[in-house]
């Protein structure tokens, strides 16, 4: 174990010899070539260590968590031509219309981009020539499948792609700085295109949410908040920052790069699965043995990298916004809505919402800890001047008990925020109806009018709907065949209390059987006694809620 640990903090200095900032980007690329010799000889030492060190994984994540597979690719360091130097990119303000655009946009339908027949007019050797010029610290192969994910991001979805670039330009600076500050590549940014196609609300059908698309199960094990006036998912940075710890996991159990990124998608558990199948884990001997989704993953990983690097060569031209303003944060001790904020200083709720996505039901919760706020640095004068006064505001209104009570107790961490588009011909009741809330709760959430009786074709309208619960992913929420079959094999007994029996299947996981019992891993362990890395056998009896 201390061999180990030694040898993943030669690691990590050696990544912070290499990484630098962006405007010494190029210089570091020719000294990237001495250094990758030195990585790859305390990369074979760590290597074996891992080889040798024998690790009971659990899953964390499953296959269905990515919402948008190989969408599109980063952007390059030429993109930051319309970064002041210095300034702090914490507003979503300036690329609102970017978000909702990717939003309320018709996507393309899903494409079998693995059997794809794909041509261009470019050769294969330009595409590995270019590859290799790219000096990425994450080895970038090259195959038909590969060649595939990069025809469909760089020559099949140009205006996709220029409105993705766009919202990149926001984003990019932010997450490589996370990914920097734990030693970690920052190449691996461009995950979050693929996850979640850079909608910071992004939704998906199994409930995975934000940038970085957690399902609630992991967001926990990560030290997300999420509860009912609150979901870190929904936040940038600290969604990207648990993202970038969950990489560093995998890396470690993996010690592969291309292991580790495909580990986000299906979970450690899943490849794992596919290593002991192959008897190698070499990444493309495991590849057949991967969960369908799974396998492009990698591919589109390849893809992306080549769009951030080249996409001026296929004459794509990003969409640029204006860099936000600067935002100014404070600490908030006490609870506090968006609404008394926006009728005191005169700041619209909307932008409170943008600026701080993880509150879900415009209230701060600060009684119970510190919470942060951020604010426009052209409203922070009056924010400081009149604080005790936006405290105060209607404040028995807002916390009266009985309407702060049914805050707390009529929704929970699941709460899901949808952006809908208004199309021709709809009523607020036709809305209200199909995502089975009232016409007044639309209003409350927009800041309609009582008497409002339509809203105009093309307006965004915020509406919260109860999805399934704040648990981990039930057995019949998940699209996996193999889940399914599972789920009906297993066998579990009342046992009273509010407990019963479930009889251990081959095949199963810790973190499967909790899916499928609709409870936490950490649940799972603490009734049974057992840990994360305790092995469980056909036949075992486990108490299940």
């Amino acid at each position: 174990m201390k061999m180990r640990r030694l040898a993943l903090l030669i690691l990590t200095a050696i990544f912070c010899v290499a990484v630098t900032t962006t405007q010494s980007y190029s210089q570091t690329r020719k000294e990237l070539l001495k250094e990758n010799q030195k990585l790859k000889r305390v990369i074979d030492s760590l290597q074996r260590v891992l080889d040798d060190t024998e690790i009971e994984l659990t899953d964390t994540t499953t296959a269905e968590d990515t919402i948008n597979p190989g969408n599109i690719g980063f952007l390059n360091s030429e993109m930051y031509e319309n970064v002041t130097p210095g300034e702090n990119p914490d507003s979503l303000l300036s690329i609102y219309y970017l978000q909702r655009q990717m939003a309320t946009a018709n996507l393309p339908a899903t494409e079998d981009v693995e059997n794809a027949n794909y041509t261009s007019n470019i050769p294969d050797e330009v595409y590995i020539e270019n590859l290799k010029k790219m000096n990425s610290f994450i080895s970038l192969p090259y195959n038909s499948v590969v060649k595939n994910y990069i025809i469909l991001y760089t020559e099949r979805m140009p205006k996709r792609a220029a409105n993705m670039l766009g919202l990149a330009s926001y984003y990019l600076p932010i997450f490589e700085n996370i990914f920097d500050s734990y030693g970690l590549p920052k190449e691996l940014a461009a995950m979050a295109i693929i996850e979640s196609a850079l909608n910071p609300f992004a939704v998906s059908s199994a409930n995975a949410k934000g940038l970085w698309q957690f399902i609630y199960s992991a967001a926990k094990q990560y030290n997300l908040q999420v509860d009912s006036y609150i979901d870190e998912r929904f936040d940038p940075e600290k969604s990207c920052d648990a993202a970038a710890r969950f990489l560093k996991d995998s890396y470690t159990i993996f010690g592969d790069w291309a292991l580790a990124i495909s580990s986000y998608n299906c979970g450690p558990g899943n490849v794992t699965k596919a290593i002991r199948r192959a008897g190698t884990k070499d990444f493309w001997s495991i590849y057949p043995y991967l969960p369908k989704e799974t396998r492009g993953y990698m591919p589109s990983f390849v893809g992306a990298l080549y769009m951030l690097k080249y996409y001026q060569n296929y004459n794509i031209v990003p969409d640029k916004p204006a860099m936000p303003a600067h935002v100014d944060t404070f600490m908030i001790h006490k609870n506090l809505h968006f609404e008394q904020i926006s009728e005191v200083i005169g700041i619209p709720v909307q932008e409170l919402r943008e600026l701080n996505p993880q509150y879900l039901r415009d209230i701060i919760p600060g009684d119970s800890k510190g919470m942060l706020l951020r604010l426009p640095y052209n409203y922070t004068a009056a924010f400081v001047d009149n604080e005790k006064t936006i405290y105060n505001y209607k404040d028995s209104i807002f916390f009266n008990p009985i309407v702060y009570s049914n805050y707390k107790s009529g929704q929970d961490g699941g709460s899901t925020r949808i952006y809908h588009k208004v199309r021709k011909g709809q009523t607020l009741a036709s809305i209200a109806k199909r995502y089975g809330v009232t016409v007044s709760q639309i209003k409350d959430w927009n800041n309609l009018s009582r008497k409002t009786k339509a809203v105009k074709a093309g307006r965004t309208l915020i509406i919260y709907r109860n999805a399934v619960s704040s648990a981990p992913r039930s057995s019949s929420s998940s699209a996996s065949s193999g889940s399914s079959s599972k789920s009906s094999g297993s066998t579990a007994k009342s046992s009273g209390g509010g407990t019963k029996t479930y009889t251990v299947k081959k095949g199963d996981t810790l973190y499967g059987i909790a899916k499928k019992n609709n409870m936490s891993l950490n649940d799972l362990l603490k009734m049974n006694g057992l840990t994360a890395k305790s092995t469980i056998h056909a036949g075992k009896k486990l108490k299940v809620k």
